[in-house]
Formats: structure tokens, C-alpha cells, sequence
């Protein structure tokens, strides 16, 4: 149930406590109000923006709307910048405001001339929907989905990256499409495509932001901006709301719904409760209108519907048989409910609107613009009178109350009260006998016309049906293309990174390094590895090949053990560079394999991404290094082997001689 009052939320009543809303430091009277209790505080413009912004009252209220902003520009700005579901309230009036002490005194409110009894003055005055709301704003609002991040400048990647940011741009449109879509809101949606989406997508959506499902964000590709769309000017709009005749519609049960339309068949309000008892259901349908018809969705009509009708004196209406769910449906296409309880009391005052929807119409074409054509369709629909009757009635009423009552008019006889009471009778048949007459012919006429709507509708039907079936079958031939389209662009981007790698591996291979170096030096390719690690070795050779004679640099050689070792002397490098010691296991086959290994510190590696290049000599330096390195520990090994094999003789000699 909906039924949220000013009375119900805390109302702020603001008035200008000294300085000038022209000024730098302007201080007010603040008088909060919550319906039973009063807080007062004086506050700058700084702190009452903050406790505006901090506790969200329903009414922000005051006598003059420019003591809170110096012009229109700076009114339109503090519009603005109110939270959601915070109006702004001037209590005296619109345009042309009356005094507060007047408006007060009117409706019994204690008024003061200090400034903060003034603004306590206003506080309840707007709880008690007193004053005109004060707009700046339509009830559309613009809901923008673009790109998050710019799409850069050049580079090889730029067209996958932009595709990426648009592809998410239109992405997060038919996220916000389908949340608009569930929430039932009425909205244009404008987009504009670029390669691989959407550079944008604006949504012009009839509602209010604190009725929109969406807010504003931003997260990686793509931000979402919210904006009420802004009016020609200031609007006033007065707090409460006329009783106008309408129609009402009731489903009763364990869950009673009740649903509200006006003459002109919109539906102005609709809710459902579990709790509320039937006065409360009456007190609910007395805010928001005078009923003419009650009416309900099955046959025949409940008695909780009837009892319902016999107070407010209306007339009933129920159907020839209960209505059907997807009737209903269909009748409720286009309004906002939250039950199939409050969908089954729309679909009662909306089918009861359509009943009677022709006689109100030929009712308003035969009322004078003087008198007040809901009183008449009430007194014609419920209470069963002629509209001539009703009017000649309306229009001796007014003459009675001009004239004076001098004398007491005389009483009527039995047979001029029988006369009048027949005449009364005459006109309602005769006006009755019209509005038949005149239903019959725009029934013909409908008849007519929704048969050859329905014959256009059919073929419309079939025409629409074939065209879905070849959209249908293009969008899926489409989708396919375009996620071949896709994976070809993938694939290509892959073998263009591979083709660079391999032109310049061949450059390594195949050109004359002497014209790559100022000094014309000769330069070798030098091979790098990452890691000490079979993996490592693994994915190398995959993406740029090892071969015998190669250069091979180890950015880090600790960690490898025997297989490693083995797998590298395998491949019979020219030499190997370390970063870093090597395990002794590693050193030993790698010795054994006469593989020459030399710290990288011996030679000056130059590198372009994943190319490399050293000065030939400094390689042969420090293969020859190795190699003096290398006859040493032979000759090292041999002497060991040769002391070894004494002491193992030595060892064996006592035994012999015994």
C-alpha cells in the first residue's frame, strides 16, 4: 500500500534568520518537523545543504522561494541539486504568494512574525498540504550509457580496443533496456553504432529517478549518466489534490486491492493490503476521489464490493461473466502493478470505464461550461437522472441562492408533486431512449470498422510474421558472421606477432651484422632464456628455435638440476651465458659434454625486445676462457684419478704380502 502523506516524513520549514540571500554568509531559521515534535536550529547555507544532501526530507518549505536562491538561475541550480524525493514547497501560493500571517490564520497554524516561528509556521503548513511545489524540472529523465575511456591514438591494438569499449558500451545499453523493460517504464531509446557497438546510447525515460531502476556509475569501459530533463521555466503545483469523480475497482479477499480511474480513463492509483479492515479501504478511496461507479471483475458482485458501493451511493458494475485472466491482461498492458490482486481491481475499473465510457462522453458534450461536469455524470450515472433534469436542478440551485428567502414557499399539492415526479420521469426516459439510440449507431459504426481493422490487422499479421522469420533467420546468419569475423581477426593479429618474430629472427640468421654496428664490428644473435628450467628451454625453443652453435643466455641459471643440464647439452650450444651460479650437478654434465659455459658479465649483450646480439669476439674470448678453464680441471680430475688409484694400490699392498 502506498500511502505516504506529509504527515507521514519529516518536512523542513526554512526562513532567512539575518544577512542576504544575495550575500556570502547568509544564516537560517531551520524548523524540522516530523508530525508530533518540532527541532530548531539556526544553520548557514553551507550546513543546511548538507543536512538537505544528509537526511532527505520529503518537503523542504518557506514562505518566499528566492530567500533560498538570489535568481531564477541560482533556483534552478538549488532544484537541482535536491535529493530525489525532496520538493520544494512555497506555502503562500504561486506566482503571486499571499502573506504567511494570512495563509496561517486561515488554516489555524500559529504564526509568528521571528524568523523562526515563521519557519515553524511553514514546516506545518506544508505537512498539512498547504502551498505549491515548485518545479524546474519535468518528470522525463535522460539516461546516458557511453564510453568509459577515451579509444586512444594509433597503435597496432587500437582496433580491438575500440571494438572491446563499444562492444561493452552496447552491452550495458541492453542491461539498462531490459531493467527499464521489467520496471515496466515507457521510454525512447536513440542509439548511436560504431565499430564493434555502441560509442552511446540515450534513454529519454517517462519517470522520475527515484522511479528508475538505474543509476549513475562508472566502471571500466563504460559510465551511465542520470538527468532530469529541465522545463521551459518554474512551475507551481498545488500540494493537495482536487476530489474529482472517478471509478473504482475492487477485487476483496484475504488480499484486497483497489484500484482508482478518472472519467477520462486514466488510472490514477492503485494498491493492495493484507491488514487493512474496510474502513481503511474507504478512507483510502476518500483521498483520492469521489467514486460514481464501483466495480468488480467477477459476477456476481462480492458482497464486500456491494457494501463498498452502498456507501459511497454509487453505481455497481460487474460483467455478463468473470472476467478472464488474459482479458485482464490484455486490459492491463500498460500499467505498473505488483499483484495479480491489484491487476484483477485495474482490470474491473478499467472494464467499467470502457461500459461506460460513451455516456460520459455524450454527458460532458451537454454540460454549459458554468457547472461541474463530474457532479452531473454522478448524479446521472448513480443516481439515475436525466442530464436536463440534473442541470435545471444545478441551475435552480443557484437561483435559490441568489434570491432571498422572504417568504416560505408554499407546499405542493399531491397531484403537482405527482406531475413533477412524472415529468422528472419523462425526461430521464426520453434522454435514456437518445443515449440508446446514440449507443446502437456507434456500435454499428464500431462493429464496422473493428471488422475491417481486423481484416487489415490479419493480413498485417501474416506480412509481420514472414518479415520476423527472415529478420530472424538474417540476425542469426549475421551473429555467425560476425563472431567468424571475429575469430579471423583474432587469428590474424596472432600470425602478424608471429610473422615480426620470425622476420627478425631471420635477420639474425641471415644479414650481415657488420652493417647493424657503427664500427662495423662483427655481432652474434644471442638466444635468452628466462630461467634455468626445462620449461623454459621448452617454450624458447618453441616460439624462436634451439640449435647447435647457438648463443644461449640464462637471465637466471640457479635451479637446474642433471635432466635440465642434459637437455640443454642436447641441443649443443656454442656457449652459455649465466646470470647467476650454477648447480653443481648442472656444471658437471654440462662439463662433461665439453658445453662452454661463461658468466654474462664476459660479454656485452645489446637487446631489442626479444632479439639479442654480442660482439663475435668477446664470445670467443670467453669460450676460450672456458677452455683454459676447462684443460686445468681436466688436468685437476686426472690427478685426483691418479692419486686415487695410489691410495687404492697403497690400500691393497698389506694384504698381498701377508
Amino acid at each position: 500500500m502506498n500511502r505516504t502523506a506529509a504527515l507521514d516524513a519529516v518536512v523542513f520549514g526554512v526562513d532567512i534568520q539575518s544577512g542576504d540571500v544575495r550575500g556570502d554568509a547568509p544564516s537560517y531559521a531551520l524548523a524540522v518537523f516530523d508530525g508530533e515534535s518540532i527541532e530548531r536550529d539556526v544553520v548557514s547555507r553551507r550546513k543546511l545543504r548538507r543536512r538537505i544532501e544528509g537526511e532527505e526530507p520529503a518537503i523542504v518549505a518557506t514562505d518566499n522561494m528566492y530567500e533560498l536562491a538570489a535568481d531564477k538561475d541560482a533556483l534552478i541550480h538549488f532544484l537541482g541539486s535536491l535529493p530525489d524525493a525532496t520538493k520544494l514547497v512555497q506555502v503562500t501560493g504561486d506566482e503571486r504568494p499571499e502573506p504567511l500571517s494570512r495563509v496561517a490564520k486561515r488554516h489555524g497554524v500559529p504564526y509568528g512574525k521571528d524568523p523562526m516561528e515563521e519557519a515553524e509556521a511553514a514546516a506545518r503548513l506544508a505537512a498539512a498540504n498547504v502551498g505549491q511545489e515548485v518545479s524546474a524540472f519535468t518528470d522525463t529523465t535522460e539516461v546516458k550509457v557511453s564510453r568509459g575511456r577515451s579509444t586512444g591514438k594509433g597503435g597496432w591494438s587500437e582496433d580491438r580496443y575500440t571494438r572491446r569499449i563499444h562492444g561493452a558500451v552496447k552491452k550495458r545499453a541492453r542491461e539498462v533496456e531490459s531493467e527499464l523493460d521489467a520496471a515496466g517504464l515507457a521510454y525512447d531509446r536513440d542509439a548511436t553504432e560504431k565499430y564493434g557497438g555502441f560509442s552511446n546510447a540515450v534513454f529519454e525515460v517517462s519517470a522520475r529517478p527515484q522511479d528508475i531502476p538505474v543509476s549513475a556509475s562508472r566502471s571500466g569501459d563504460t559510465r551511465v549518466e542520470i538527468e532530469r530533463q529541465r522545463r521551459d521555466g518554474i512551475e507551481f503545483r498545488p500540494l493537495a489534490k482536487r476530489r474529482d469523480h472517478v471509478v473504482v475497482g475492487v477485487d476483496p479477499g484475504t488480499t484486497t486491492a483497489v484500484a482508482v480511474v478518472s472519467l477520462d480513463g486514466t488510472v490514477l492509483d492503485v494498491y493492495s493490503s493484507r491488514t487493512d479492515d474496510t474502513a481503511a479501504t474507504t478512507e483510502w478511496i476518500i483521498e483520492r476521489g469521489r467514486p460514481v461507479v464501483v466495480a468488480a471483475d467477477v459476477t456476481p458482485m462480492p458482497e464486500t464490493v456491494e457494501k463498498l458501493r452502498r456507501s459511497f451511493s454509487a453505481a455497481g458494475w460487474e460483467p455478463n461473466r468473470d472476467l478472464p485472466v488474459d482479458e485482464k491482461k490484455h486490459r492491463t498492458r500498460e500499467e505498473a502493478y505488483d499483484n495479480d490482486h491489484e491487476r484483477d481491481a485495474m482490470a474491473a475499473a478499467l472494464s467499467a470505464f470502457d461500459h461506460h465510457a460513451d455516456q460520459f462522453d455524450r454527458i460532458a458534450s451537454k454540460v454549459p461550461p458554468q457547472f461541474d461536469v463530474g457532479t452531473v455524470v454522478d448524479r446521472v450515472v448513480a443516481g439515475e437522472e436525466s442530464v436536463e433534469a440534473v442541470l435545471r436542478d444545478l441551475d435552480d440551485d443557484e437561483s435559490e441562492a441568489e434570491e432571498t428567502t422572504a417568504h416560505e414557499p408554499r407546499e405542493l399539492t399531491e397531484d403537482e408533486k405527482e406531475i413533477k415526479r412524472l415529468r422528472a420521469r419523462i425526461d430521464r426516459l426520453e434522454s435514456h431512449v437518445d443515449d440508446l439510440k446514440d449507443t446502437i449507431q456507434q456500435k454499428d459504426e464500431r462493429i464496422a470498422e473493428t471488422e475491417s481493422q481486423l481484416e487489415k490487422a490479419r493480413s498485417e499479421g501474416r506480412r509481420e510474421v514472414r518479415k520476423e522469420r527472415e529478420v530472424t533467420r538474417l540476425q542469426r546468419r549475421n551473429d555467425a558472421l560476425e563472431r567468424k569475423v571475429e575469430e579471423e581477426a583474432e587469428k590474424r593479429e596472432a600470425l602478424a606477432d608471429k610473422l615480426e618474430r620470425l622476420k627478425e629472427l631471420w635477420k639474425l640468421d641471415h644479414s650481415n651484422f657488420a652493417d647493424v654496428s657503427e664500427k662495423r664490428e662483427g655481432l652474434t644473435p644471442v638466444k635468452v632464456v628466462e630461467q634455468f628450467t626445462r620449461d623454459a628451454i621448452d617454450d624458447a625453443d618453441e616460439r624462436f628455435g634451439l640449435v647447435a652453435d647457438d648463443v644461449i643466455l640464462f637471465r637466471d641459471a640457479s635451479g637446474a638440476g642433471r635432466s635440465t643440464a642434459q637437455r640443454l647439452a642436447d641441443i649443443d650450444p656454442k656457449l652459455v651465458l649465466r646470470t647467476g651460479n650454477l648447480s653443481d650437478a648442472a656444471d658437471e654434465v654440462l662439463f662433461d659434454h665439453d658445453v662452454p659455459v661463461a658468466p654474462a658479465d664476459l660479454v656485452t649483450v645489446q637487446e631489442v625486445d626479444e632479439l639479442a646480439v654480442a660482439r663475435e669476439r668477446e664470445v670467443e674470448a670467453a669460450i676460450e676462457d672456458w677452455e683454459e678453464r676447462a684443460a686445468d680441471r681436466r688436468k685437476e680430475r686426472n690427478a685426483e684419478m691418479v692419486d686415487q688409484i695410489i691410495s687404492e694400490h697403497r690400500a691393497d699392498r698389506p694384504t698381498s704380502e701377508n
